[in-house]
């Protein structure tokens, strides 16, 4: 397997993972970034504009939510639905569906353990990558409308990520559509994956616990990462570059009409580093706030397995989407 290429402009000499595992300290937090909400409403009419918008936030931060996307909120309730369904089956039927290893498709549960904690991530999920679902379907039995329920809404998601690929396809100097053909779904080398997740409710005796994390800090590996969650069901924060040093994270405040996007680790690479995948996490409830089940489902977009990533300025070695998640996904589950 190909090494993953040292990575950072602000740590040249370390490896994703390497920083990663400098990142399971609490820090502090601060409001003085904003997570920018950006409207796609009239997308064609207004792709000059909301290209500037999402370059200035993602360049910012590497954070921002868009609203007006185009998917109706009732899809997202009924995918949310679906979602809480899942996780509501009894373990031994869950149980016939295991995460496949290597093959980012099915179901786990507490099986993350993030390099930043070392301690496994308080939750459980189910993933959906096209190819890969031979035999990790609930029957309509089980869970009547699951399947075409979720296929319907990935797709979906790879519609509105790939119209926000193009926007930055274009501040880069690609042709529009250089990102979609490199996430063609209708390829056996597709590897996006749709991930339904439950992070569980908190018991007292977890509260106060400093190496006890929903989620511990961590980029993603993908391109580009598009996250729903649910209005009061908080707990995510990014930790901009600028802010590394120090530790001082922004809360990104869930909404049910936005969906939260974050550049990840490949479209940094792509991009030169012009592009910053930055760490985020998903801290544990504090005793004043909501601590029951946390649900949320995320897309993220992975260039196909054959697709080589490659920068315009050699900042990194070329190294083949399937070589790259390989690696990332074996670092952060048990082995």
């Amino acid at each position: 397997m190909t090494d993953i290429a040292t990575g950072s402009h602000a740590h040249p000499e370390m490896t994703e993972l390497d920083r990663e595992r400098s990142m399971g300290g609490v820090g502090t937090e601060t409001t003085d970034r904003e997570v920018r909400r950006i409207s796609l409403a009239d997308f064609d009419e207004r792709r000059d504009q909301i290209a500037d918008e999402l370059w200035s936030a993602a360049t910012d931060i590497g954070f921002f939510q868009v609203v007006d996307h185009g998917i109706d909120v009732a899809e997202v309730e009924h995918a949310f639905a679906m979602s809480a369904a899942f996780f509501a089956l009894p373990d031994e039927i869950k149980q016939q569906y295991p995460l496949q290893k290597g093959q980012n498709a099915g179901w786990e549960f507490m099986s993350q353990v993030r390099p930043s904690v070392g301690t496994p991530d308080q939750k459980e999920s189910y993933q959906f990558t096209r190819p890969r679902m031979d035999g990790l379907w609930p029957t309509d039995e089980e869970l009547a409308g699951f399947r075409r329920t979720l296929e319907d809404f990935e797709y979906r998601c790879w519609q509105i990520a790939m119209r926000l690929l193009s926007c930055f396809a274009d501040r880069l100097g690609l042709d529009r559509d250089f990102f979609t053909r490199a996430h063609d779904p209708s390829a056996d080398s597709y590897q996006s994956t749709l991930r339904l997740l439950h992070y569980y409710p908190f018991p007292d005796e977890l509260l106060d616990a400093e190496n006890i994390w929903r989620a511990g800090a961590h980029t993603d590996f993908d391109v580009l990462t598009l996250l729903f969650q649910r209005s009061g069901q908080g707990g995510l924060q990014v930790l901009p570059g600028a802010e590394v040093q120090g530790q001082a994270w922004t809360s990104v405040e869930p909404s049910d009409d936005a969906i939260t996007c974050n550049i990840g680790d490949m479209l940094m690479r792509w991009s030169d580093d012009r592009l910053p995948s930055n760490f985020h996490r998903v801290r544990a409830p504090r005793r004043d706030e909501y601590r029951g089940a946390r649900y949320t489902i995320a897309y993220f977009a992975q260039a196909n397995t054959d697709v080589l990533i490659e920068s315009a300025a050699g900042t990194y070695p070329p190294i083949t989407a399937a070589d790259y998640i390989a690696a990332r996904v074996a670092a952060n589950y048990r082995k």
